[in-house]
């Protein structure tokens, strides 16, 4: 018989930060416009303990040329969302995601004239 220490359930609980569906159908539009442009071709989602990501790539094999993160520890602060551009300068921070994505939108914008 083998002596098993308990694991406490606090281990098991998940701390990361994630986008909810609410938060990931007004990005999920704004990528699929810039698709349909032909600007963008990949993403990828990252959920980490302090930030989640979502990162745009114009090639698979590129760094990404944006990043749309949410840290909900700056909530009261500057804003959960934010968009980083590829240098990491921070474009547009909020906590009204569909502001924060207007910054995006106006990009489009300029690539369509």
């Amino acid at each position: 018989m083998t002596d098993q220490t308990p694991i406490p359930f606090a281990a098991f609980r998940d701390d990361r930060v994630s986008f909810h569906r609410t938060e990931m159908s007004p990005i999920l539009a704004v990528y699929g416009r810039f698709v349909a442009a032909g600007e963008w071709r990949d993403y990828g989602i990252s959920a980490l303990r302090d930030v989640a990501v979502f990162s745009v790539f114009r090639r698979t094999a590129e760094n990404p040329i944006y990043r749309i993160e949410k840290r909900p520890k700056l909530r009261m602060k500057q804003g959960q969302y934010a968009v980083v551009g590829m240098d990491g300068q921070i474009l547009k921070r909020g906590n009204d995601l569909q502001q924060v994505l207007r910054v995006l939108e106006r990009k489009l914008i300029r690539t369509v004239d």
